[in-house]
């Protein structure tokens, strides 16, 4: 219902009516709208971390060159009907946090767990993850989660910009690449720790 209708077409009544229960059930369980808005949310992040969590437990992490990747098929899969559906909730929660500390917290939450699964994946996936400096390590997954979410924003938007899971690992380690033949790799997306000289190039401060 947030992916279709929005945070504004989600009531009670109408969450009552599609999963077929008598009227009065979900005011029952969560009195108001933010109570409901932030139980769709932690349900939501509780199925997203299950899935980057049996990731980081599958016994292919690590493997040679697995093709594709399991962290690429997930996304996909995010940004594929039905869980496309998910997808399109997950920027709807997050827009409506904006407004509500409560929700917002929970996203926060979240978003730690999945920043931390995801940099254990990265470690996992690249050759020799296990001796990068921590701090390139950081680079690398700040950067790649970055483009990961707003590739799934595009998707909420149905632009399919990148349409396979083997077309996304192709993305994704050609960023690594950039990154760890920067120069600045381990302090690229340090707080303060790059300036943007005149001409756009990057230097530090």
């Amino acid at each position: 219902m947030l992916a279709d209708d929005g945070a504004k077409g989600l009531s009670h009544l109408k969450v009552d009516r599609k999963a077929g229960v008598p009227d009065g059930t979900t005011s029952f369980y969560f009195r108001t709208r933010s109570a409901l808005l932030r139980a769709v949310a932690e349900r939501s992040a509780e199925l997203d971390l299950a899935e980057l969590q049996a990731i980081a437990d599958s016994s292919d992490a690590g493997s040679e060159a697995p093709t594709p990747s399991r962290l690429s098929q997930v996304v996909i899969q995010a940004g594929s009907d039905p869980q496309l559906y998910r997808t399109r909730a997950r920027y709807e929660l997050t827009m409506q946090a904006t407004r509500d500390p409560a929700l917002a917290a929970i996203l926060q939450q979240a978003t730690d767990e999945f920043t931390k699964l995801h940099r254990e994946i990265l470690v996992q996936l690249m050759p020799h993850g296990a001796e990068l400096d921590p701090a390139v390590v950081e680079d690398l997954s700040n950067v790649t989660l970055t483009f990961i979410n707003g590739l799934l924003q595009r998707f909420a938007h149905g632009d399919r910009i990148v349409d396979s899971a083997e077309q996304l690992d192709g993305v994704l380690s050609a960023i690594a690449a950039g990154i760890l033949r920067s120069s600045d790799k381990g302090r690229l997306t340090q707080a303060g720790g790059l300036r943007v000289l005149r001409g756009g190039a990057p230097g530090p401060r």
